[in-house]
């Protein structure tokens, strides 16, 4: 079944974040999207010029509509709106019917603009969303105001620590737990563009969607800022401010959590004989390399196939899992008692790998291709 993911936001007219970067990011996950808007704002690239709350009575009546009628896999909540609002929903939010849908509480509190979006009765107000969610989302001023790390924890949820508003060239993005302490931690290059409106709705949508689709939580953050780099690098450009990130231009095959079967590697006696094969079965061969012995094909939907001249004896196969999140998927494996031959590393090739054998001695290999998935430099 498609992931059912209930967006619980303000309208951002100019498309950059709030429910407009929500919808776009769960569409591009695969995900369902529904909304209950909380507010409408006037805004652009270079600020926001009005606000107007949607009351609260209807806020509900919206999580109602949906809720009775599709369904709800996952809630992510952004601007609230009021106080009233937020405490309302926190309480329909702990009723039968959603009590167990993983919520993703992202507080919005100021627009990347820097315009002030929640009140101090609002941020007051927060507490009974933390204490629902499964994972709040705060950047470092947000979580500054919500009186640190220990007074977001001590509500019971998760809690991801974006570093996106720290100095220097390296992102950090740290994952807690209110009983494990830090489980994950994620460092990056920082992106240079201005173009930067709408991370944290997306990063939280995207979580969301995760979650929905059934996703362990580090596993799905790790995706979540795959997604959000993606779109980072491929923004548009439009506005005169902070402008849109480009969640319409990420490709989901870059995006897989794992495992999803992309390759199989086929030991090969004959190079010439076995690259007359398999063009002959229509694949486009995408690496020519007779010195090794190796070459790769590319079916129209996009997995390949290899041979290997020398690689084992014919009927010795290595598959290959890929993965958009290798090193949480594999920790997430690790602790639960997934036993690796090899840990992820970095190969020459471009491919960050780790390895395994089945029950039955088979070859396996998770691997994550990255900026290689599709056009690597030893592509033919």
């Amino acid at each position: 079944m498609t992931a059912r993911v209930l967006i619980i936001a303000g309208s951002d007219s100019g498309g950059g974040a709030g429910i407009q970067a929500d919808i776009k990011t769960v569409t591009m996950l695969g995900g369902h999207a529904m909304t209950a808007v909380t507010a409408i704002t006037a805004q652009n690239t270079q600020g926001v010029q009005a606000v107007h709350a949607v009351p609260t009575d209807m806020v509900l009546a919206q999580i109602d509509s949906v809720a009775d009628d599709i369904g709800v896999d996952a809630v992510k909540i952004g601007m609230i709106g009021s106080a009233a609002t937020a405490s309302a929903v926190a309480e329909r939010l702990a009723r039968a019917d959603l009590a167990d849908v993983a919520v993703v509480f992202d507080p919005v509190m100021v627009a990347t603009s820097g315009s002030v979006l929640a009140d101090a009765d609002t941020i007051a107000a927060f507490e009974a969303l933390m204490r629902r969610a499964r994972v709040v989302t705060p950047n470092l001023p947000e979580l500054a105001a919500l009186g640190g790390e220990a007074a977001v924890l001590a509500q019971g949820c998760a809690l991801l620590v974006k570093g996106g508003h720290g100095e220097g060239e390296t992102v950090t993005d740290r994952l807690l737990d209110a009983e494990e302490g830090e489980v994950a931690r994620w460092e990056a290059p920082r992106i240079d563009t201005p173009h930067t409106h709408g991370t944290g709705c997306t990063l939280a949508s995207a979580i969301a969607t995760g979650l929905a689709q059934g996703m362990p939580l580090e596993p799905a953050v790790a995706r979540a800022r795959d997604f959000v780099r993606l779109a980072l690098l491929d923004a548009p450009g439009l506005g005169a401010g902070h402008g849109p990130m480009g969640q319409q231009t990420v490709r989901n095959d870059g995006l897989f959590t794992g495992p999803a079967l992309n390759q199989i590697t086929l030991p090969a006696r004959d190079y010439a004989a076995s690259v007359a094969f398999y063009k002959q079965l229509g694949l486009t061969q995408i690496v020519d390399s007779p010195d090794n012995g190796y070459a790769r094909f590319e079916a129209a939907n996009g997995v390949t196939l290899s041979v290997h001249v020398g690689d084992g004896e014919a009927g010795d196969a290595a598959t290959y899992l890929e993965s958009g999140a290798l090193d949480a998927w594999v920790a997430y494996l690790a602790r639960r008692g997934v036993r690796f031959d090899q840990m992820p590393r970095d190969e020459d090739w471009g491919w960050r790998e780790a390895r395994l054998t089945d029950p039955a001695g088979n070859r396996l290999c998770l691997y994550q291709a990255s900026e290689y998935r599709r056009f690597p430099p030893w592509r033919v």
